[in-house]
């Protein structure tokens, strides 16, 4: 019997490719905003994300405020959205009470955790999850309001509020594997849908008053990371990001080592790599946060990404906008360079 060679395959298929939107490809033309653009269109494409804007162009997004909870330093309201038609989004918005208005939003995408955005606001169900998600820094919307800023909490689609109910009534913890299947089968992807969601947030927070958009910061862990990249590459509103135990290549990454299917966008790497899709977001602010035991994304993809990121961050002049911070630790969000970065990029 001969057995299916799996890394012999990869190697093959991967000899073939030719990223049509590689980086490399203005450094000879000097037109980088024409490469931006015409990457942003390409990719909004095949994650579905221009079909999901063009079918969900008219719906309103009707908010609908559930809660609101007054706590000693911030007000925690719950907030539904309608993102396309007859898909309703939860957020929290929490404000902090004593800033001065208007305040800079952060946005804060989960990873993988059944309980979703409320582990990220800080709504836990008991004191052990509060002592883990402190440990591990993914308590994001508490650090958000320490720094006097707003924090945006959504579920993202694939859990808690957003996955499906016989899925929580089994006791699974996401319904990425169900979603993904049937969003690829009509055109789509979850990382198109949920960057959809998170556009449809910035749309709402543009009409609360309480908040500063030109200050717009975007961060998360793990799959969480996955939306700032997309997130931020896709809508320029988004002015600062943070992704957290995320950033690698996909050939390191996604590609070599087991993950959930959400991560998976159709025929991404015929049109670029990971530094590729963080290469639109310049030349604003990006921190990418990585352990350097991580055993999903592994560091040397991570510091090879990087450099490249780094030389496209040098054609736009902005090397300074562009940092890699390593923690010692592995597959988790690190607070050390995150909040001390913020300040220096929006000069607070």
């Amino acid at each position: 019997m001969i057995q299916f060679d799996e890394k012999k395959y990869i190697r093959s298929v991967q000899s073939k490719l030719v990223r049509e939107f590689d980086y490399r490809l203005p450094m000879k033309t000097g037109n980088w905003q024409e490469w931006q653009y015409n990457l942003r269109h390409k990719l909004a494409e095949i994650t579905g994300l221009t079909q999901i804007r063009r079918h969900s162009a008219d719906v309103p997004l009707a908010p609908l405020i559930a809660e609101i909870v007054e706590y000693g330093d911030y007000i925690r309201e719950k907030i539904y959205i309608a993102s396309e038609a007859d898909v309703e989004v939860p957020f929290y918005l929490l404000l902090p009470k004593h800033a001065a208005q208007p305040v800079p939003v952060v946005l804060c995408i989960h990873g993988h955790g059944k309980r979703g955005k409320e582990v990220y606001a800080g709504n836990y169900d008991s004191e052990e999850e509060r002592e883990q998600a402190v440990s591990e820094d993914r308590d994001l919307a508490m650090q958000a309001l320490s720094q006097g800023y707003a924090a945006i909490v959504p579920d993202v689609r694939g859990f808690w509020e957003m996955a499906r109910r016989e899925d929580l009534d089994a006791g699974k913890a996401k319904s990425c594997d169900d979603l993904q299947r049937i969003s690829l089968l009509m055109g789509r992807s979850l990382i198109g849908e949920r960057v959809h969601d998170v556009s449809r947030l910035m749309d709402y927070a543009e009409s609360r008053p309480e908040l500063d958009m030109s200050k717009v910061m975007i961060t998360g862990s793990s799959s969480g990371g996955a939306v700032c990249v997309f997130a931020a590459a896709l809508d320029e509103r988004i002015g600062l990001a943070a992704p957290g135990c995320y950033f690698c290549t996909f050939e390191h990454s996604i590609v070599s080592v087991h993950h959930c299917i959400c991560n998976a966008v159709p025929g991404l790497m015929q049109y670029a790599e990971m530094y590729d899709v963080a290469g639109l977001i310049a030349p604003r602010p990006v921190l990418m946060i990585n352990g350097e035991a991580d055993p999903l994304f592994p560091i040397e993809g991570t510091q090879l990404s990087f450099r490249h990121v780094q030389a496209i961050y040098e054609q736009f002049g902005a090397a300074d906008r562009c940092e890699l911070f390593v923690g010692n630790g592995g597959h988790r969000y690190f607070i050390n360079r995150v909040w001390d970065f913020v300040k220096e990029q929006w000069k607070l």
